[in-house]
């Protein structure tokens, strides 16, 4: 099985269309007192899961400094015995842990965490460093600094390319000319989606950037493989989304899963493909970020990635939205 490829923008890599997003390897967790991490993980059957992911062509892997504390990072860093780090493209992103500093984007810091992703990834060099959020405080006072540090960082050969994300797209917009990224990542599903309405996707084909898109099954809502409502664990960040609670939203998503099976009824996994299709619709430079957890997950992934016609897409969307 060969995986489906994009070049990534500007950069002139090929990636995965399918990315393999390791937030959930953080296992639960807490930030400020806002459950920001998942329930369920398991470190043996995420190790099994890059592992598989690298046999199959998936080898497009994406990080964060702040997923479990650095958990993510160094279960990631544990591979290179088995998968040679030359053949994963491996991203991560640095922002949301403030430490001592004052800003997270405070430069002494910025150095500091890159320093720590380094260590925690056994790698002397990360392919894509991202921004984490566009939150560069008041009047952006940070703003400046954090980009000359991201550069600097590319000078010194232990950052390939930059990186901005952020789950708004109109943030991201507003700051892309400032930053200059080589890749955008920001939220989108067939939901929740200002992808197009934000400006960004003008301004990714205008200037040839890569863009990657997070969390396309609304963290597993979209999927409708639940039966009645879920309270998860204080820790995991679905206890936010409200729509996991709501009895009408589950009924929904269960007959927008059964739709997808009848629409597509020759492929072995018709929701997910119906999901991210409809994503890729019309896109050259995208790819899209799905959560896999173990070995199973990752093989289900490894068959989509094929965009939908815009007549597909669009009727995709219309089973999600109320």
């Amino acid at each position: 099985m060969t995986a489906r490829t994009i070049r990534l923008g500007r950069t002139g890599v090929q990636v995965p269309v399918i990315g393999l997003g390791t937030w959930s390897f953080g296992g639960l967790n807490v930030n400020r007192g806002v459950s920001v991490g998942w329930a369920g993980h398991d470190d043996g059957q995420a190790q099994a899961a890059l592992a598989t992911a690298y046999e199959l062509g998936l080898t497009h892997w994406d990080t964060a400094d702040v997923y479990g504390n650095g958990r993510s990072e160094r279960l990631i860093g544990t591979m290179w015995s088995s998968v040679p780090r030359s053949r994963i493209f491996l991203a991560t992103k640095f922002g949301y842990h403030r430490g001592p500093a004052e800003h997270p984007y405070e430069p002494s810091f910025m150095r500091a965490r890159l320093e720590e992703s380094l260590r925690n990834l056994r790698t002397d060099v990360i392919d894509l460093y991202y921004l984490h959020h566009c939150d560069f405080g008041p009047q952006d006072r940070q703003l400046e600094g954090a980009v000359a540090t991201a550069r600097r960082f590319q000078k010194e050969g232990k950052v390939r390319w930059i990186g901005l994300s952020d789950w708004d797209a109109r943030r991201i917009r507003r700051y892309a000319d400032v930053v200059d990224p080589d890749v955008v990542q920001t939220y989108r599903n067939v939901v929740d989606d200002d992808y197009e309405a934000s400006g960004l996707r003008r301004w990714v084909e205008d200037n040839d950037r890569g863009v990657v898109f997070f969390s396309p099954l609304r963290h597993g809502l979209l999927l409708g493989k639940y039966a009645a409502p879920v309270e998860f664990p204080e820790g995991d960040f679905r206890r936010n989304v409200t729509g996991f609670r709501d009895p009408e939203t589950i009924r929904r998503m269960q007959q927008a899963r059964q739709a997808l099976i009848e629409r597509f009824p020759n492929h072995r996994e018709p929701v997910l493909h119906g999901l991210c299709g409809a994503l890729l619709s019309g896109q050259k430079n995208a790819c899209v970020l799905v959560g896999l957890r173990n070995p199973d997950q990752v093989r289900a992934a490894a068959t989509i990635g094929e965009p939908l016609s815009a007549e597909e897409a669009a009727w995709v969307r219309a089973r999600y939205v109320a």
